[in-house]
């Protein structure tokens, strides 16, 4: 019987056009570790006529499973893809962003020290506002990437995804985060081996600064 993987790395996508969760899917196979699994879930795209995604994952079945749902949202769909994954360590990677080629190594390198961590990013930007984002706490001031906890970084052990579920909502990751450090070793860790474009006008931290009308231009940015 074969041995699972080392890491299960999740993904879920939702009308995010091909060419981004190409890149993404790209940036996995050239990991330098390449003990790895990934689950991929469709949370309900409508936006894929010519069935590219799926035939993308066909050609990659031994290390992928690729499955579709009714859209339920980016929580509910990494939630079911912890449910499918056998990897000790868990993953998380956006459907638009990309891997540095040795980012699963060093985030397990600090599974010596951890249960689960959070890691600052690569940040690509068009503007230079596009580093805030809106406080969860505060939702008229915004925060620097750099201090927040986002969703994709993280990376775990298996036991600590298994024990909470992610809840929908904005700052879902950060809500994740807290719990795990009242329960286990957790760490913010200083990598930069996860691309994140910050780029895009519909991403959700963006539809967010846009909610809160005015923060873009008006806001008190701080640095926690």
């Amino acid at each position: 019987m074969d041995q699972p993987p080392s890491i299960s790395i999740l993904i879920a996508t939702y009308n995010t056009p091909f060419p981004l969760v190409k890149r993404a899917l790209n940036s996995v196979w050239r990991q330098t570790n390449q003990d790895f699994e990934v689950i991929l879930v469709d949370d309900g795209s409508t936006r894929d006529p010519q069935n590219q995604l799926f035939n993308l994952c066909k050609g990659q079945e031994e290390r992928l499973l690729f499955l579709r749902q009714k859209n339920q949202g980016q929580s509910r769909a990494i939630n079911r893809a912890v449910s499918l994954s056998s990897g000790r360590y868990l993953s998380i990677l956006d459907a638009d962003d990309e891997y540095m080629p040795e980012h699963l190594q060093a985030c397990l390198e600090q599974m010596d020290s951890y249960d689960l961590i959070a890691s600052t990013t690569r940040t690509i930007v068009t503007k230079e506002e596009d580093y805030f984002v809106t406080d969860r706490h505060q939702p008229n001031r915004l925060i620097h990437v750099d201090d927040c906890i986002l969703f994709a970084t993280l990376f775990g052990k298996r036991e600590v995804f298994k024990r909470k579920a992610f809840i929908d909502g904005y700052a879902a990751d950060a809500d994740f985060f807290e719990w795990a450090k009242k329960r286990f070793k957790v760490g913010k860790v200083d990598l930069r081996t996860y691309v994140y474009y910050r780029n895009h006008p519909d991403s959700t931290c963006e539809r967010m600064k846009i909610k809160f009308s005015g923060k873009k231009e008006n806001a008190s940015f701080r640095q926690n």
